[in-house]
């Protein structure tokens, strides 16, 4: 069994160590890794209510059976169990809970696409099994489509507790982004300062392509929202102080230093010591290294501290010791795939990576947050310098599919990375989103029922 306290780490004494500490990321292309992680609903089969913590259909039974079933380790927060982790082995990473009972794998940094697919698969199965025994289902949508914020479930974690204080504080949608949105995201690795920049900054201007080509989240109360991603909308009034597009990336002198000045005016939530978070929310990280937070006084940060620090940023592309897309909406099985597929093809491929920096070289950011303004609503077919998403999408799907079979990664059957593109190849084919998709299905097939989105859909 395992438990949140952390080991000593050491006690930070210059600005330095928190650049070091992001440049240890750094790996050989031959060492580069694929983190995949993806979050979903779960609901009670036959109320399509989101299940509770507690209780024979609940949130704490789901994961004490994944434990007993299957080769994971629960992770606790007192006497509640919170999470799981893999046992050893290339596959399996943990699974981890959301504020309002969203159901997260963090899969484990994996050399190819093809094994990533593996590990979701294998995960997605034992979550049906399990929940299909208890009457349990899973939905995959970046917004929850039915269920009001009063409705969501919380769940017993202190860092939401010191979150959902802090949030409507800062912005109108802070409560309705933790407790009623899901995700899709990759985990990727640079070579070193130049190479993270550059990938930083091609990944954070086209994080609204990716945005575009994930939307899935049309629908809010059992209604339209009059968004395709309204999930990515709910971002631009959260948190202005550790969310948006980051300029400065694309700024002379942008290095792991830049980042660590921006990450150290971002306010902080928390301190976790003996257990326990003691809430700071709103107080300087610079501060902290003073030894000047009112509620340690005296006490100075170690780079766990800066590690969890960095945890509670969440711009459209975050830097840690890897690099984090952020934009895509959670989405089907299909899609799982498709965002890491995309992402790497562009990224880890030198040919593409240049290509996709002379794409986006010139725009300002200006046009840049313009284009990240447009898509929550217009998906592909909002616009930068006279070409539509669309467009720009056929292009980068046609880098990305390059660069995944110069990468050369086989599967059993001799097929490369590349196949798992396929969703997107679809979206471009017919230029509709898949929330332009269940919209459709909504007004005409289900006519305005949005239950049918539960039977259909669902895992």
């Amino acid at each position: 069994m395992s438990s949140l306290q952390l080991e000593a780490s050491p006690i930070i004494s210059s600005r330095d160590e928190l650049a070091q500490w992001l440049e240890a990321g750094n790996k050989p292309a031959a060492d580069w890794r694929i983190g995949t992680e993806h979050e979903k609903f779960s609901f009670n089969s036959r109320t399509l209510m989101p299940i509770q913590y507690e209780g024979e259909i609940g949130v704490r039974r789901l994961l004490e059976e994944m434990a007993s079933r299957f080769d994971w380790i629960p992770v606790m927060e007192g006497a509640n169990i919170i999470g799981l982790e893999a046992e050893s082995g290339e596959i399996g990473g943990n699974i981890s809970l959301e504020p309002g009972g969203q159901f997260e794998l963090s899969g484990a940094p994996l050399s190819s696409i093809h094994k990533t697919c593996e590990e979701v698969h294998r995960h997605l199965k034992q979550a049906q099994e399990i929940g299909g025994d208890l009457g349990i289902g899973f939905l995959g949508l970046g917004f929850s489509p039915k269920w009001s914020l009063a409705e969501t479930p919380r769940m017993p974690k202190g860092r939401y507790d010191v979150m959902s204080s802090y949030m409507p504080k800062v912005g109108s949608l802070g409560l309705d982004m933790m407790y009623r949105t899901t995700t899709v995201q990759v985990n990727l690795d640079f070579s070193n300062e130049a190479d993270m920049v550059k990938k930083l900054r091609v990944s954070l201007a086209l994080q609204p392509i990716a945005t575009a080509l994930f939307a899935n989240s049309p629908f809010k109360e059992g209604k339209p929202n009059g968004f395709l991603s309204y999930r990515s909308q709910i971002w631009k009034d959260t948190d202005s102080d550790r969310t948006g597009m980051l300029p400065f990336v694309f700024e002379e002198g942008m290095g792991f230093e830049r980042y660590v000045d921006y990450a150290l005016d971002v306010p902080m939530y928390f301190v976790y010591r003996d257990g326990r978070y003691i809430d700071v929310a709103g107080l300087s990280f610079k501060d902290f290294m003073a030894g000047k937070l009112e509620a340690l006084p005296g006490e100075r940060p170690s780079l766990d501290d800066w590690s969890n620090h960095l945890t509670t940023i969440f711009p459209e592309v975050r830097l840690k010791r890897f690099l984090e897309m952020r934009g895509a909406d959670g989405g089907s099985w299909r899609n799982l795939c498709a965002l890491p597929a995309f992402w790497v093809g562009l990224l880890y491929d030198q040919s593409a990576l240049d290509s996709a920096y002379e794409l986006i070289r010139e725009w300002s950011a200006d046009e840049r947050q313009k284009l990240r303004d447009d898509v929550p609503h217009l998906a592909l077919k909002a616009s930068i310098r006279g070409r539509s998403v669309l467009e720009i999408s056929r292009d980068l799907i046609d880098l990305s599919r390059q660069g995944l079979k110069n990468r050369n990664r086989l599967d059993t059957l001799c097929n490369d990375e590349s196949l798992f593109l396929s969703p997107l190849e679809n979206i471009v084919a017919s230029g509709r989103t898949q929330a332009e998709e269940l919209l459709d299905r909504y007004e005409n097939e289900w006519q305005g029922d949005i239950d049918h989105l539960f039977r259909d859909y669902a895992f």
